[in-house]
């Protein structure tokens, strides 16, 4: 900048920061303005503003705030206020939080100033922006003591009955600290208390001071940890939800709407909280949702109470299925919901199938929480509540209510699916005598619920029901009367047929095909659309039994790839090109060849045109091209260079993604447009747009079938694939492009490894395996730990194992290390996850219905920990003994694996790891973590262990006879062999040759290294001698003077070798022999021992 501009910058900010207020107020107006310019220049002096006097610029603001006549200004000034004094407590970038740099008599003015606007300003929209502005800095500075003022002005605020306002601002700042300070607040419970009961109580109380300290009470109770301390409050529940009713009963619908809002946050996350007056609770919500004189949307809001209740599995497992009577009661609501739907003459000619004329908002809720009622409730306790209502809607005159209970029975299926199943003569019979209804939407409903039934309750149904459904749904699509039907025909088929085995398809195939070619050629274009996707998963499911078929279809569907060109048929050419690929892997390349060169030569030409954004042809085309190189193999790599560029464009798609404040004034509207998902994390909002992030999942799903399918012809693009793929690996937008990134690692290893061992590597050797090999397995490693869905991190720990079998050798140290860290680090995640499982089936009204979920997450466990025991298996045979150190510090994880609490699943897998300890590192492997761990295997490993034992016995032999057992480093593992030899004695006498191996055990003691091992070992000694184990005796009870040494040295130690209890039984078991040997064989004995050891034995049994 040259220098006359920075003279002149410096005046003007001189002339905005100096006494004169009125260039200030032009700043600050300016940056309201509609023209970007001026609004641009405004940001940018504002700026500067900032960074050379941040003191002046603050305290300007605040006196703007507290002095200016404009509303605007005012507004303005508590915005900007707000934002300069945000701390973004998960934020490393603190730049923009001006508080630091403040000096202590600035920032002392600001606070006070702050809280005199709080008290002067009369406007309420404003007085709301200085509370987010106080409750902003106060949640930076209160938890240091920066503000120790602020507390007792909030305390007086609250109880000054005489300005209904300042309570109001009050109860909302401390809605908002309570998640920053609720810590510092707990002294004060008694008082908050009091005032809270007083405030909702009183009907002299303002209804927005209520609302407002609604909001306190609820944000208060989430951030108390201890539960005796949220009991406390459990007296102000019924005001709480008086404070709504109230509402309702005086018309003010808006404050009732609000203080629903805030229950369902209450009872999203302390379900538990409401449990005592559940009853009452609930029973007010459902009232609310039956009040049909209420505005829908705080009919729906009470609903949304009662469904995110049942949803709180987690925090209160099972408690909304003790209340049965109320379940009826909602479904009853939602059925009822269901019939706000019209007979709308735009759904019968509509184009597309997803047009849902005649829909109302009603409906759609209705129909989203019996889904979600089904799902968090389970069949149990859904499907008696179904059973007992729809029969009455099938039966009725009304269409409405026909169409109502198919629908319902569609939404419950998916959580209801196992009771269904039991059921399913009497689900299937009520759907297929509505195939026959004379209303169409009635007929339309029907064919949707056996779709969606086919999708939920398959393979079952397909089996057991093939000969009702596949008949009905060929004769619904001869309704050309009502192509919605037809449509709706064919797309049920491909829910059928997805579930479906060849052998079960097969004998209806004749008459689908046929009616299908009729359709396609005769149908309008929403049916021929339907008709294709139905071939296309027709030849899927039936294979090479398509054979027959494929003369005289591909014609049909050439034709319309070739011909369908308009913009109104992209759609038909799209779905062409998806049924062409499908066919063609049915039927394989000998029969598909000549077809496919045709095929591939127009779509050649369609991707070379300039396609508008929002065709359709381009995703399916996508996959089109990945179908046709699994049906061609290495015969497809001429296309590849064609195929590669838009693929790689597509896997590299920015997520299209708006950013807001949660709070906001501006939220996204994701009603505006349907491609936007929106979900908030911690204080942002972020709007994605959803078929950015489908295109580019299906892109990488493509490129990891085309490196999985070509193997070392893919070689050419490794470098460009593995540069869009590996960051992909922690792409948190969208699950599915993780897994394809995932999946796609090995694979592009072992391309690489493949085309350096053929020779097709373009020159390049095995440094490059190298390089790709440490661009790989460490992302992978690092994406694990950021990893949050325990499915995918299955996934990932399988990839690494695959990646580790193809180039483990070529890691160093530090890799394997790192390696080794994040298996600890998933054992200890994944056991912390089980406890917390444990705690849930813990809770009040855990019940069966939870016991199986718990059961099924449980078993997602299981798999993340064969995982791990797979990793470890191909560490092991690929370091063989130098692996050992990190084995070594990895027992203490997996020990816990053995134990009696494990499933047999769990512990089959920890038996299979050491067992690969024990093949791939000999005699190596016997030391301390593995001698233990045999022992726990021997213990809990039952019959898995069976066949181990032989293996076992002489590893041990080994360790036991080593010249070197008695010494120094080995004496920790021969004592470890010791008691592991003594555990197979316990668990598998059968499968040894007790009679020799007992008394060589019974020779090997008593072990005096590992003091642990030596206290359990001799217990066990103690317990068999009890029980006159006749092994451990010996014929003619030989080996008794052994056992009477053994019990002499362990007494001598004192409590080193045994417990206090084991040494009381061995010196009652020495009185008893003393009793019942003939007193020459107990001499004899004695005389055996050292003199130290007879004189104590002596002492012993004389005292």
């Amino acid at each position: 900048m040259d220098p006359e501009s920075t003279q002149l910058q410096q005046s003007q900010l001189a002339a905005i920061l100096g006494p004169d207020p009125t260039p200030f107020e032009t700043l600050i107006s300016h940056l309201m303005s509609s023209s970007n310019d001026q609004r641009s220049h405004a940001e940018t002096i504002f700026n500067l503003c900032k960074q050379n006097d941040p003191n002046t610029l603050s305290l300007k603001l605040a006196y703007l705030l507290q002095s200016s006549p404009h509303l605007e200004a005012r507004a303005m000034s508590a915005i900007l206020l707000r934002k300069q004094l945000t701390r973004h407590h998960n934020d490393t970038d603190d730049s923009n939080y001006l508080w630091p740099r403040l000096n202590p008599n600035t920032q002392s003015t600001l606070k006070s100033l702050l809280l005199s606007s709080l008290q002067s300003e009369q406007t309420k929209s404003i007085s709301k922006k200085v509370c987010d502005t106080v409750s902003e800095l106060a949640s930076g500075i209160v938890p240091d003591n920066g503000w120790p003022e602020l507390l007792p002005f909030m305390f007086q605020c609250v109880s000054a009955s005489d300005s209904p306002k300042l309570q109001e601002s009050a109860f909302l700042i401390f809605a908002h600290l309570s998640q920053y300070i609720g810590d510092s607040l707990v002294p004060h419970i008694s008082h908050l208390h009091e005032i809270f009961l007083q405030c909702l109580t009183s009907s002299a109380v303002d209804s927005d001071v209520r609302i407002a300290a609604l909001n306190a009470v609820i944000n208060f109770i989430q951030c108390l940890s201890d539960s005796a301390d949220r009991d406390r409050f459990q007296d102000l529940l019924p005001v709480m939800i008086r404070t709504l009713t109230e509402a309702l009963n005086s018309g003010q619908e808006a404050t009732a709407q609000e203080a629903l809002e805030l229950l369902i946050e209450l009872a999203g996350t302390e379900p538990r909280f409401l449990r005592r007056q559940l009853a009452e609770v609930v029973g007010a919500m459902l009232q609310i949702a039956e009040a049909e004189s209420l505005e829908e949307g705080t009919r729906h809001l009470a609903i949304e109470f009662v469904i995110t209740l049942a949803e709180a599995r987690e925090r209160a497992p099972g408690m909304m299925r003790k209340l049965p009577q109320f379940i009826s009661r909602l479904f009853a609501i939602l059925m009822k919901m269901l019939l706000d739907i019209e007979d709308d003459p735009a759904w019968h000619s509509a184009e597309t199938e997803d047009e849902d004329a005649g829909e109302t908002s009603n409906y759609s809720v209705g129909q989203e929480c019996l889904d979600r009622l089904a799902i968090s409730l389970g069949g149990n306790t859904v499907v008696p509540v179904a059973s007992e209502q729809l029969p009455a809607y099938l039966a009725a005159p009304e269409w409405q209510k026909r169409h109502a209970a198919l629908i319902a029975l569609a939404q419950i299926a998916e959580g209801c699916s196992k009771v269904m199943i039991k059921n399913l003569e009497q689900v299937v019979s009520m759907v297929l005598n509505s195939f026959a209804d004379q209303h169409p939407r009635v007929r339309w409903a029907a064919i949707n619920a056996i779709g969606q039934l086919s999708t939920d309750l398959g393979p079952d149904l397909q089996i057991q029901y093939h000969q009702g459904v596949l008949p009905a749904l060929a004769a619904a699509m001869d309704d050309f009367q009502n192509p919605r039907v037809q449509a709706h025909a064919a797309s049920a088929v491909l829910n059928f047929s997805e579930n479906c085995t060849p052998d079960i398809l097969t004998p209806y195939l004749d008459g689908i095909v046929s009616k299908l070619l009729v359709v396609l050629q005769n149908g309008k274009q929403m049916v021929q659309e339907g008709a294709l996707t139905a071939l296309a998963s027709v030849a899927d499911s039936s294979q090479e039994h398509f054979n027959k078929y494929y003369d005289a279809v591909m014609p049909y569907l050439k034709a319309i790839l070739i011909n369908a060109t308009d913009k109104s048929n992209r759609m038909l050419r799209a779905k062409s090109m998806e049924c062409i690929s499908l066919v063609g892997m049915a039927v394989g390349k000998e029969k598909f060849r000549d077809d496919a060169k045709q095929v591939m030569e127009v779509l050649m030409s369609l991707q070379v045109s300039q396609m508008e954004t929002d065709d359709p042809t381009t995703s399916y085309m996508l996959q089109a091209w990945t179908r046709l190189c699994k049906c061609l193999g290495q015969d497809f790599l001429p296309y590849m260079t064609f195929v590669m560029p838009p693929l790689l464009w597509s896997a590299a798609l920015k997520p299209d993604v708006t950013i807001t404040s949660a709070d906001s004034d501006n939220d996204i509207d994701d009603s505006d447009d349907e491609g936007m998902e929106t979900i908030t994390l911690g204080d942002k909002r972020i709007g994605i747009k959803t078929s950015v992030l489908e295109e580019k999942a299906t892109a990488c799903n493509m490129l990891c079938c085309y490196v999985d399918e070509l193997k070392e012809g893919f070689f050419p693009w490794i470098d460009q694939v593995a540069a869009t793929l590996v960051p992909l690996l922690k792409f948190y937008f969208h699950e599915e492009v993780r897994r394809a990134a995932v999946s796609a690692m090995p694979e592009l290893l072992r391309s690489a490894k493949l085309a350096i061992e053929k020779g097709q590597s373009q020159g390049r050797d095995a440094s490059y395996l190298k390089f790709l090999t440490d661009s790989i397995v460490p992302a992978l490693v690092e994406a694990l730990h950021k990893e949050p869905d325990t499915e995918i991190c299955a996934s990932m720990l399988d990839s690494i194992n695959e990646s580790l079998q193809i180039s483990g050798m070529l890691l160093d140290e530090n890799q394997v290390r790192s390696i080794v860290d994040e298996l600890k680090q998933v054992i200890t995640a994944s056991s912390s996850r089980k406890r917390e499982r444990e705690e849930r089936a813990n809770a009040e009204d855990f019940d069966a219905e939870e016991g199986e979920l718990i059961k099924e997450e449980n078993e997602q466990e299981e798999e993340v920990f064969e995982q791990v025991g797979e990793i470890l298996g191909t560490l092991i045979e690929t370091f063989k003994t130098s692996f050992l150190p990190f084995f070594d510090e990895l027992s203490s994880y997996l020990t816990p694996m053995w134990g009696r609490d494990k499933t047999p699943e769990e512990r089959r897998i920890a038996i299979c790891i050491f067992d690969d300890v024990a093949e791939h590192c000999r005699e190596a492997a016997l030391k301390y973590s593995a001698l233990y761990g045999l022992g726990v295997c021997a213990e809990f490993g039952g019959s898995v262990f069976k066949l181990l034992v032989g293996e076992a016995l002489s590893r041990l032999n080994a360790v036991i006879q080593h010249p070197n057992a008695l010494h120094g480093d080995y004496i920790m593992a021969y004592d470890n062999a010791v008691s592991a030899l003594g555990k197979i004695c316990q668990f598998h006498r059968d499968s040894i040759d007790s009679a020799q191996v007992i008394p060589a055990w019974l020779n090997c003691l008593p072990i005096k290294g590992d003091l642990v091992e030596a206290k359990a070992v001799h217990d066990q000694l103690c317990s068999m001698v009890e029980r006159s184990d006749k092994d451990l005796l010996g014929p003619n009870s030989q080996y008794l003077p052994k056992i009477v040494s053994v019990f002499a040295e362990v007494l001598c130690a004192g409590k080193e070798l045994a417990t206090e209890q084991t040494a009381g039984r061995m010196i009652n078991l020495l009185r008893q022999l003393q009793q019942t040997l003939p007193p020459a064989t107990l001499a004899s004995t004695l005389s055996s021992l050292q003199p130290q050891q007879q004189l104590a034995l002596q002492s012993i049994l004389s005292s």
